[in-house]
């Protein structure tokens, strides 16, 4: 290793060190992505909520629901002609920013409550089969705005008005079944709109909440919002509780082994600098390198010497 190489490592190797700690010492930033991850606690996570819920809701059995629903209810189900009904009951509970089920899994949910059960999803929208079936459509506004009012219909509980936090739009119930819909909840921005109801599905009931943020972290520590997400979940039957994680869940994270150096500012600026420094280099010694040739001394032309010697060696001899 030449001496230019030594220097030009050196000095790439203080600049990561030096840029690592410039990034350390920064201010971290707040991460406002709606993840609505159990495991996240940033102002939209559900790590409160995840473990709040248990003493909250004090099902009589909480079961994770780790897989879709379809493989997890459908392991639960009785096909024995004389029974045919599932070997469990309960309320499914759902909470992201938007619906992801696949379409086994959603008719596996309705199939669910026509067997007694609840499904309760609060999400900004859901898939078109649940809008078919249930007879109701959701309009979305798109307007950036900071915080909208909340409150519940119910005259046995409180109508307080709740300002809940959300920069990323709002979602409402543009047309429900009004001979068979109830409405729970409103909230308002410019009008009143429709945002919490209840539909029944044959023997069971879906019900629908169109704000999610009401139970993030955020939400959940400011003021008292989190008696709004109280009175919402009172609306679960009491019984067993299957809470759905897959979505938002470990088991979502990236595998990645550089996740860890790419989740930390400092150590994700350092990894780019070392990947851009290696490329400069490659770059300027791709040519291999040769060594130095010699300077060959051509051969001294030597006939003309040659030709008086042998002329002399005959004078000499008086050969001539």
């Amino acid at each position: 290793m030449n001496k230019s190489l030594k220097v030009y490592l050196i000095l790439l190797f203080v600049l990561l060190i030096g840029v690592v700690v410039l990034e350390s010492n920064k201010p971290k930033e707040i991460n406002w992505n709606p993840t609505y991850s159990i495991n996240d606690k940033i102002p939209y996570g559900l790590y409160v909520f995840d473990k709040e819920m248990p003493s909250l809701l004090k099902p009589d059995t909480l079961n994770t629901v780790n897989n879709t629903p379809y493989e997890y209810f459908d392991s639960l189900y009785d096909y024995d002609t004389l029974v045919n009904n599932y070997r469990t009951s309960g309320t499914f509970l759902a909470i992201n920013h938007t619906g992801n089920f696949d379409d086994e899994s959603l008719k596996e949910l309705l199939y669910f409550a026509s067997h007694g059960n609840t499904v309760f999803l609060s999400m900004k929208n859901v898939s078109e089969i649940l809008k078919d079936s249930l007879n109701f459509e959701i309009s979305s506004s798109f307007t950036s705005i900071d915080s909208t009012f909340h409150y519940l219909k119910s005259k046995n509980i409180e109508n307080d008005k709740y300002n809940l936090s959300d920069g990323f739009g709002f979602s409402y119930f543009s047309k429900i079944d009004s001979l068979k819909t109830s409405v729970l909840g409103y909230q308002i921005y410019d009008d009143t709109l429709a945002n919490f109801i209840k539909v029944p599905y044959k023997k069971g009931n879906f019900i629908l909440h169109l704000q999610p943020s009401a139970f993030t972290n955020y939400n959940l520590l400011k003021e008292s919002n989190y008696k709004y997400a109280e009175k919402v979940l009172s609306y679960i039957p009491k019984g067993n509780l299957f809470w759905y994680t897959k979505d938002i869940s470990e088991g979502h994270i990236s595998r990645n082994p550089l996740r860890f150096i790419f989740s930390q500012p400092a150590l994700k600026t350092a990894w780019y600098l070392f990947i851009g420094g290696f490329v400069v280099f490659i770059i300027f010694n791709v040519k291999r390198k040769q060594r130095i040739i010699p300077i060959i001394t051509p051969l001294e032309n030597t006939t003309i010497e040659f030709t008086k010697t042998i002329g002399n060696l005959y004078y000499q001899e008086g050969n001539h």
